[in-house]
């Protein structure tokens, strides 16, 4: 594997732990649906909101 390859290894490692981190500390915040924007809101039942705002 040549250096480019590692370097694109590194980052992708990094985007998918960043990711994870985000996720961790949301759901340690108490949001319930991560990608709403009404999470806190709602109360785990926001199905109906997230796909029209």
């Amino acid at each position: 594997m040549s250096m480019k390859d590692w370097i694109i290894i590194a980052l992708v490692v990094c985007i998918l732990a960043a990711v994870v981190w985000y996720l961790y500390r949301a759901k340690k915040r108490g949001v319930t649906c991560v990608g709403c924007p009404h999470a806190k809101q709602c109360g785990g039942n926001c199905h109906h909101d997230c796909d029209t705002k």
